[in-house]
């Protein structure tokens, strides 16, 4: 049964990234290493094609070995941070817009405090 919700979500987690592929600002790397995960406890040999794969195997390595993320990758992650943060301050009034201005924050820090690949 935990396999089965391991494929399930890894299924999820692709679908998404492959989605993301395609939308602005619905990130696709993170979502492939979450497939990846998933996929190494249910399915091996669909991991082993992500993790061979020319655009995604390299980055799933990456993080794996070292938690890092490559440079290309933190300048998009903070293009997208600011984008959402000027979408944010157009939208919500003052206090509400400090909830999603302090997570972006959080967030962008904590993406350009990984070490570059």
């Amino acid at each position: 049964m935990k396999r089965l919700a391991y494929l399930l979500s890894g299924l999820l987690a692709l679908a998404l990234g492959m989605i993301g592929a395609l939308v602005p600002l619905l990130p696709t790397v993170p979502l492939v290493i979450l497939a990846a995960f998933c996929f190494a406890r249910s399915s091996p040999s669909l991991e082993r094609r992500l993790t061979e794969h020319p655009a995604f195997g390299g980055h799933i390595r990456n993080w794996r070995e070292a938690g890092a993320i490559s440079r290309k990758g933190k300048v998009s992650a903070a293009i997208a941070f600011l984008v959402s943060a000027v979408a944010a301050v157009a939208m919500l009034d003052f206090p509400m817009v400090l909830v999603p201005l302090g997570a972006m924050a959080i967030g962008c820090a904590w993406v350009l405090s990984r070490p570059p690949a």
